[in-house]
């Protein structure tokens, strides 16, 4: 008897718990490497504000590697779904085997550039001198572990799409929760500093990776990882990152936003900016982490069906993807509004980060309640085969609108000008996404590109 798979049937509302819930856990987790590591050198004596400056600038590569699971995990995860809504299931794990290869060989390349070039890349990216050495410290092991980190992002969304987001969101929280016990440890415990914070997060990317690749050599897996089919084959790489591409962008924009916001925080306000800036972003990531949660759960969802032509479901699925990530990002939103230097004040209590830290987190995040349906709307068209309409909108948010804002509104009104960027971007990549969206829900049946 035929396996038939439950994201076809199932209904919609209960199929979307299933997968978000997971995935928002996982992300909520996952978002917890860098923020942990930002709490426990905030409040240590020898590290401070300098030592959240030296992880701030270190953030924008660490987004690269980020990117670069995203490009092969969500493009390969988005073809898998796709093929296994068309019932092609050698060739969904032709996709698996594919992906796997490519996040690998990608990891080895970022270590060995890392290794041999990484002063002048933390010079580039906006290091002072103050703060150079303490970025130097903690990027070293990063990059060392950096294959293992693009492996675990990446791969966990397979796991995902082989429908067992409940394995997906225990892969993360071991990650997280070795590096939450690790951090302490080495930082106090063995004196090792911002070092030892990054040799925390890497033993626990390691562990992580080596949990995801055993979940497809294991009993449990619908699907196998299988060596005949991790050798690249032209047509699925291109595939693979073409479906992947919007997602990578975005995080590879993010990336950019972080060094033009860096140089510009350095110019307008020094170190001590910088610090503030890293909080604030901090405590964004902790907040829009769930929505990427939901994005993630709802993609399988609307890919399998939309490979199944049944578009009814896709149309339900991303309507409740949209109200839910409103939903949850408006909660958050209400607690930079109500407590703010009580949440700025978990990583340090200066009373100068304080007072700039708690201002930058009202204005940065003045538009936040647009932000889920610009994030969901803009993915909806990668799940649905149409990267390029995709990739534009999630660039708009992070560079079409909001790079530009960043160089021309410090030019006009100082430091507090740098700030009103964000809601800038926030409002007009919405407005984008929201005609976009509308034209793609309409056109949804007869715009059905060839996978």
């Amino acid at each position: 008897m035929e396996y038939i798979n439950p994201i076809g049937v199932e209904k919609v509302s209960k199929l979307l718990v299933k997968f978000s819930v997971p995935a928002i856990v996982g992300m909520m987790v996952n978002a917890l490497y860098n923020v942990v590591d930002r709490i426990f050198i905030g409040n240590s004596p020898d590290l401070g504000s300098y030592g959240i400056a030296g992880i701030t600038i270190g953030f924008p590569i660490m987004i690269i590697l980020l990117s670069i699971g995203l490009l092969f995990g969500v493009g390969g995860a988005t073809l898998f779904s796709i093929r296994l809504g068309q019932k092609k299931y050698e060739e969904a794990e032709q996709a698996l085997g594919n992906a796997f290869s490519l996040l690998v060989i990608a990891g080895l390349f970022f270590m060995v550039l890392g290794e041999f070039f990484l002063v002048p890349i933390l010079s580039l990216f906006g290091a002072s001198e103050q703060v150079l050495p303490f970025a130097l410290e903690y990027m070293r092991y990063i990059f060392l572990g950096a294959v293992f980190q693009v492996v675990s992002i990446g791969m966990n969304n397979f796991i995902r799409a082989d429908g067992n987001p409940k394995i997906a969101m225990c892969s993360m929280f071991l990650g997280a929760g070795v590096n939450t016990l690790l951090d302490p440890l080495f930082i106090f415990g063995f004196n090792m500093g911002m070092g030892g914070a990054a040799l925390a997060t890497v033993l626990a990317q390691a562990i992580s990776s080596i949990w995801v690749i055993s979940y497809f050599l294991g009993k449990r897996s619908r699907h196998k990882l299988r060596l005949v089919n991790m050798k690249p084959k032209k047509m699925v790489v291109s595939t693979i990152v073409n479906l992947g591409m919007p997602g990578f962008l975005m995080q590879l924009a993010n990336s950019l936003l972080n060094v033009v916001l860096n140089k510009s925080l350095l110019f307008y306000g020094g170190d001590m900016a910088i610090s503030a800036m890293g909080i604030v972003n901090s405590l964004q990531t902790i907040l829009v982490m769930p929505v990427v949660g939901i994005n993630q759960g709802v993609q399988p969802i609307i890919s399998y069906n939309f490979g199944a032509k049944k578009f009814s479901r896709v149309k339900e699925a991303v309507k409740l993807a949209i109200l839910a990530a409103t939903a949850i990002v408006l909660t958050g939103y209400l607690g930079t509004r109500l407590i703010p230097q009580q949440l700025v004040s978990l990583f340090n209590r200066n009373p100068e980060l304080l007072r700039f830290g708690s201002f930058a987190l009202s204005r940065w995040l003045l538009l936040m309640p647009l932000i889920g349906f610009q994030i969901i709307g803009a993915h909806f068209f990668q799940a649905i085969g149409r990267p390029h309409s995709a990739m534009l909108l999630t660039l708009s948010r992070q560079v079409i609108f909001l790079i530009p804002a960043l160089l021309v509104f410090p030019r006009l009104w100082g430091l507090e000008g740098l700030l009103y960027a964000a809601p800038f971007a926030d409002f007009l990549s919405t407005l984008l996404t929201a005609l976009m969206f509308a034209f793609g829900i309409k056109s949804l049946e007869t715009k059905n590109p060839k996978l």
